[in-house]
């Protein structure tokens, strides 16, 4: 018999995480445990508000659908809450099938791989002085997405004169500001740039000629939006909050490598948990951000272990 369960867990940050739509001091997670005949499986998600999700949202859409999801069926939820189920689901049959989710996902054995460590937006000085304590780190990706953007890019290209940068602006520069700053993106070697513009406002990339790569974030869910962003950007981030779970990630990553759009395997600020099902999509992936884990005071254990930026695969006993 199948038993199922969600809690909320709110896990303190290091500091303060902002972006240009606001700041937080913890990451609020949901996690699904489901158990049957002596076997549990775990998934963890993260309710967005940007995609009007709540964490309380997210419990109550789970607790609605109990009777359905201990019955074996696949409830419609949020994106999140479904989520935590499809991965809680993916772990609970790794466990009762003694294979790996890597094996059951067809995929090849996992390996290390880097990711990318994430800058709060900050003032310019604050975010070089962040940049310049990384400097060991090989990718930084910087928040931007507010007044000063030119001079935040500047200072931290002169603390770090090595280091590879991506920039994520969710969302808030606007088709007027656009060239100046993919000018300055690619005076100050930016490599790639995250949804530089709302999604409502994206047709102003199709076709835009640029020397940087233009990742869609905000504007790129599942398989079916790749038609509409053929065009506009040249990459897509996967993050399994978005697309639902792990299933519809791994079948949207495989259709965007035929489509030919680079792939950045991304997260919203969780731990190890929420990562550990990203990480099979991160050995599919051009560019890894799964950071997570790194900007939280602390993490859950067994979790990741990194060195440095060099995220290794995760233990038999946190999932999968």
């Amino acid at each position: 018999m199948r038993h199922v369960s969600f809690t909320a867990e709110s896990w303190p940050i290091a500091g303060t995480f902002t972006i240009a739509r606001g700041s937080k001091t913890a990451a609020d997670v949901v996690v699904v445990t489901i158990t049957e005949n002596g076997f549990t499986g775990r998934g963890e998600a993260v309710p967005y508000p940007r995609y009007n999700e709540t964490v309380a949202g997210a419990l109550a859409a789970l607790d609605a659908a109990r009777s359905l999801i201990e019955e074996g069926k696949t409830p419609d939820l949020p994106k999140a809450a479904a989520n935590a189920l499809d991965c809680a689901l993916w772990d609970l049959r790794a466990k009762q099938s003694g294979q790996p989710a890597w094996k059951l996902a067809i995929l090849n054995e996992p390996k290390a791989v880097i990711t990318a460590f994430t800058l709060s937006l900050d003032t310019p000085e604050a975010m070089a002085s962040v940049a310049a304590k990384a400097a060991s780190r090989p990718l930084l990706k910087l928040k931007l997405g507010r007044e000063g953007d030119v001079e935040r890019l500047h200072a931290i290209r002169e603390a770090v004169p090595n280091a590879r940068l991506i920039v994520d602006a969710n969302e808030g520069w606007t088709p007027v500001s656009l060239p100046l700053m993919l000018a300055a993106c690619e005076k100050y070697r930016v490599e790639l740039v995250e949804q530089p513009l709302p999604a409502s406002d994206d047709e102003a990339l199709r076709n835009l000629p640029r020397k940087t790569i233009i990742c869609a974030d905000e504007s790129a869910h599942g398989r079916k939006a790749l038609n509409a962003l053929k065009g506009k950007y040249d990459a897509i981030n996967i993050k399994l909050d978005k697309t639902g779970g792990l299933t519809e990630a791994l079948a949207l990553a495989h259709e965007a490598k035929a489509q030919k759009f680079q792939i950045m395997v991304g997260c919203m600020l969780a731990t190890s948990l929420a990562m550990a099902p990203a990480f099979l999509l991160a050995q599919l992936a051009d560019y890894v951000d799964l950071d997570g884990p790194l900007l939280l005071a602390k993490d859950r254990n067994p979790g990741f272990k990194f060195e440095g930026s060099l995220m290794l695969p995760p233990p038999a006993a946190l999932w999968g």
